[in-house]
């Protein structure tokens, strides 16, 4: 209790962080069609900021591990919330004083994107270097604050909209950039630890050569797969193939994933203690793989839409949970670690949804069977656990 409360600051910059990222994550898809009507942005250029987002941070993933050794966590990490800060803040003036919206778009996405990186990369060890009893719980609790703050970036934004009209979203995305800016002084002064002494974390290519660590990139693949390929395609499944509108698609899909994703991760952060990670990565793999099925084979919408709204609890787990096995595992594996982590479950959060569009398409566009494609993330990640857990046993 004691420890909870001197690293309390130190919870609460984390947990913001991670609220920070959901916001650079979410905010802007809700604005493409504004972009499309207001500045004449093409729906392929559009689709090019989500990659670029997700691209710019698997280049910070796998770069940033010897940068954050020499240099430190702390000004790395302040470093993330000012560029989040400075990028969505930007968002409301860069693109109408550039000579294309579009650039000055890109140029935003960037610069929050880099940030959205470095949290990825830090949050975690900054969490696991401080002297948590049941860090399990503790890492869990922490990714849960990444699905409340995906869910109240689209409710309040909603909320804005339809009290403000579209119109104001650059106020908006002021607002937003309160929360990191604001976040820049609790990293500036809550405790913080090293998470090991300096010339003691092991490089890239020691990890490389390791072969349980390519196990754990395998997994952390599965585990960014299985998530965001549900996710980033629950909308437009709900509403393409259930054939609901795009509010009930909204609400149902990415709002009812993110709900009970969150409320995964909170019930493993609040009684984790109590219950074997390996073990509960094995039923979360399986409930995910029937949350597939059922959304991919069901013809009723109603147990389609609860098939996706239940892989969210399926999935909860699944980064956070691949986090915790690695670090117990390899507890050497420093800042090094969490940054290949990042970027396999990052590499996955792309190659997961690309699999789903692509496979939709090439079946004339049924999503249902795009959908079905998905069901071989949660088998691996399975077989990838059971592996380990043989290995460990051995």
């Amino acid at each position: 209790m004691q420890l909870k409360k001197k690293y309390k600051k130190t919870l609460l910059a984390c947990y913001l962080s991670f609220i920070t990222q959901a916001i650079c994550a979410n905010f802007l898809p809700l604005l493409f069609l504004t972009f499309h009507k207001d500045y004449g942005i093409s729906l392929g250029n559009l689709a090019f900021l989500s990659t670029t987002f997700f691209l710019t941070q698997l280049i910070v993933d796998f770069s940033c591990a010897k940068i954050v050794d020499k240099v430190g966590y702390r000004p790395c990490i302040i470093v993330s919330e000012v560029t989040c800060g400075a990028g969505l803040a930007g968002l409301s003036v860069i693109p109408d004083v550039t000579p294309s919206p579009f650039i000055g778009i890109i140029v935003c996405v960037i610069i929050y994107a880099i940030g959205s990186g470095l949290i990825e990369v830090l949050a975690s060890p900054i969490i696991e270097a401080c002297p948590f009893e049941n860090k399990d719980s503790v890492m869990s609790l922490l990714h849960s604050f990444y699905c409340w703050g995906s869910l109240a970036v689209i409710l309040f934004s909603t909320l804005f909209f339809t009290l403000f009209g579209l119109g104001n979203w650059k106020i908006l995305a002021l607002i937003w950039a309160i929360i990191p800016l604001y976040n820049i002084y609790n990293f500036a002064t809550c405790p913080m630890e090293n998470l090991l002494d300096e010339g003691e974390g092991m490089t890239i290519a020691q990890l490389l050569r390791s072969k349980i660590f390519w196990i754990f990139i395998v997994l952390m693949v599965c585990a960014g797969s299985s998530e965001l390929a549900m996710a980033q395609w629950a909308s437009a499944f709900a509403e393409s193939a259930l054939h609901v509108s795009k509010t009930v698609g909204d609400l149902a899909g990415p709002c009812g994933f993110a709900l009970f994703m969150g409320i995964s991760r909170t019930l493993y952060g609040k009684f984790g203690m109590k219950v074997d990670l390996s073990v509960f990565m094995i039923f979360s793999g399986i409930l995910c793989l029937i949350c597939y099925l059922l959304a991919g084979l069901s013809d009723i919408p109603a147990l389609g839409l609860i098939g996706c709204a239940i892989c969210g609890f399926s999935v909860g787990i699944m980064w956070p949970g691949s986090i915790s096995i690695s670090s117990k595992t390899i507890p050497s594996g420093g800042t090094a670690m969490f940054a290949l982590l990042a970027f396999a479950g990052d590499l996955g959060g792309s190659v997961g949804p690309a699999i789903v569009g692509n496979v939709s398409q090439m079946m004339g566009d049924n999503l249902k069977a795009g959908v079905l494609a998905g069901i071989g993330f949660p088998i691996g990640l399975v077989l990838c656990v059971l592996s380990l857990t043989r290995i460990k046993k051995s």
